[in-house]
């Protein structure tokens, strides 16, 4: 065992868990000086950050529940968010067809205040209501390149052409989409160039107070360690109760509820980019929504989760769900031959006692714990807030650190996304033109995946070979050993379904081929943003 396992340097923030959270929070703290460690049981964004509806958007449903605070700060981030990450994130208008069916769910505060007021209604989502929400969205978040909202005719607007002719008006209405996985990676990239140590597959055993310090024990590849920090911060997600009780061991009323949101990924059902905001008749609502140029993404569901976080899985309940809610609206009806993949995540929101999973707060709550050295724990969070939730928890550990510089994020850019907002059709025709041998696919694919460092990893390679080994649909090996030596991947499911979606694409032949070559690679490979 090295000297510095028996006589670990103190740093001042040792983070538990990988997820958008916890990276987010690295890399801030580390932008403002902070000394940082932050560890992961698995692979960056294993757990839900790598399983969300992909969304970057303020929460219009939310309001129904009055969570303004929610919905104002999430919608302001939307537009300083496409500034930071122009690459792997993006505008979207989202379709949302007006049903006399719709309902809402029976104990949200709107739906028992409409109760009050037009008993007549019996449950019913109103147009007008829908209309004022869509102002309140289109005015609270300060919205300056997003387009604001809008009626449309489905008779003659495309977006009605795979609709049941019964769907006769819709609103349309701004959002983002975030490639999440990326988003976690490029946060812990990002942070580990600024100073941090970023640890994966590293597992935290132990951490106890000892004095003004914690005393944290770890299980990585390189074995047991010990490491010291001024304080510690548990984003553990779906797992962070059990950081507080059986790592820290810390009695604790505060807790999660776990909610699985499941998702279906089916063979493309429409042609144009926009994407569908369904209303069902129970009061939940879905996304239909264009995925990686030749699928449709369908989701979520809200159950609660009783189960470990980690065997989280579609059930053939909540598909057939999905199946018959976006059949409700599509006039051919999408059935299980239609299903290329599904996956489900956790959600860790804040226990607050809600009757439903779909009714529990969406919010973040940060609680610090001050007996000794401090600790503060994460519960909930949106992928669309993280950057906000990593300012409040800075915020919180501020006098614990006086000597940290101010917030720095908003607008700082991730690796790759030093260019304009508007700019990847740009971006990526240069890449062809510098680079013809790309096609028009994989030349999108890499911008989207890498913004101006695709030039770096394709280097002066002139010919498709000049890259190595082709693991196909457009992987090769000069992107796969980037992934590794960069972005901490080192797995095939590492690259094919959180840093890239190619597992849509690639043969289980191809996924064991790049498997082998990783493990081998592997053996060799020295992490330099890890150093």
């Amino acid at each position: 065992m090295s000297n510095d396992h028996i006589h670990p340097a103190t740093t001042d923030l040792f983070i538990i868990g990988g997820g958008i959270n916890g990276c987010g929070i690295a890399r801030d703290a580390t932008g403002r000086g902070l000394t940082v460690a932050l560890a992961e049981q698995g692979d960056l964004a294993q757990g839900t950050s790598s399983a969300s509806t992909k969304l970057f958007h303020g929460g219009l449903r939310y309001l129904e529940y009055f969570e303004f605070r929610l919905v104002r700060e999430a919608l302001e981030e939307r537009e300083t968010l496409l500034v930071a990450m122009p690459h792997i994130s993006w505008p979207m208008r989202f379709v949302l067809p007006l049903s006399p069916d719709m309902r809402f769910e029976t104990d949200t505060p709107t739906s028992r205040l409409l109760r009050w007021i037009m008993p007549w209604a019996r449950g019913r989502r109103p147009a007008w209501l829908i209309r004022l929400g869509l102002l309140m969205y289109d005015t609270m978040g300060g919205r300056k390149i997003l387009p604001a909202a809008r009626s449309v005719d489905l008779t003659a607007d495309p977006a009605g052409k795979p609709l049941k002719p019964v769907f006769r008006r819709a609103f349309e209405y701004s959002d983002c989409w975030v490639e999440d996985s990326r988003l976690v990676a490029l946060n812990a990239r990002d942070a580990a160039q600024r100073g941090a140590r970023i640890m994966t597959r590293t597992k935290v055993i132990t951490a106890e107070r000892q004095g003004d310090l914690w005393h944290i024990t770890t299980e990585g590849p390189a074995g047991p360690a010990t490491h010291l920090a001024r304080a510690l911060v548990n984003a553990g997600g779906p797992w962070v109760e059990d950081v507080i009780r059986n790592v820290a061991r810390i009695n604790s009323t505060e807790g999660v509820r776990l909610v699985r949101g499941s998702h279906i990924v089916t063979k493309k059902l429409f042609d144009h980019g926009r994407c569908y905001f369904f209303q069902g008749t129970d009061g939940r609502i879905i996304f239909a929504i264009p995925y990686e140029q030749d699928f449709t993404l369908i989701g979520t569901t809200d159950k609660d989760h009783t189960g470990a976080p980690r065997d989280a899985r579609c059930t053939d309940e909540e598909r057939d769900y999905l199946l018959a809610f976006a059949s409700q609206y599509f006039a051919k009806p999408v059935t299980r031959d239609d299903v290329v993949w599904t996956y489900s995540g956790v959600r860790p929101l804040y226990n607050d006692g809600a009757k439903s999973a779909t009714a529990a707060t969406r919010d973040y709550v940060l609680s610090l714990d001050r007996a000794g050295a401090p600790l503060l724990n994460v519960f909930g969070g949106k992928i669309t807030t993280y950057r906000r939730l990593a300012e409040s928890a800075l915020a919180k550990l501020a006098p614990y650190f006086p000597q940290a510089k101010p917030a720095w994020t908003a607008r700082a850019p991730l690796p790759g996304g030093d260019f304009p907002h508007d700019g990847v059709a740009a971006l990526t025709e240069k890449l062809r033109s510098t680079y013809p041998f790309l096609t028009p696919y994989w030349a999108g694919r890499m911008i989207r995946a890498y913004g101006t460092e695709a030039s770096t990893i394709l280097g002066d390679a002139g010919t498709p070979d000049a890259l190595g080994q082709d693991f196909g649909a457009t992987l090769t090996e000069a992107e796969v050993r980037w992934l590794m030596t960069r972005e901490y991947a080192a797995t095939a499911a590492d690259v094919v379904w959180r840093r890239s979606k190619l597992g849509l694409r690639l043969t289980r032949d191809q996924i064991e081929t790049l498997d082998r070559f990783m493990a081998g690679a592997g053996a060799r490979a020295v992490h330099p943003a890890a150093e």
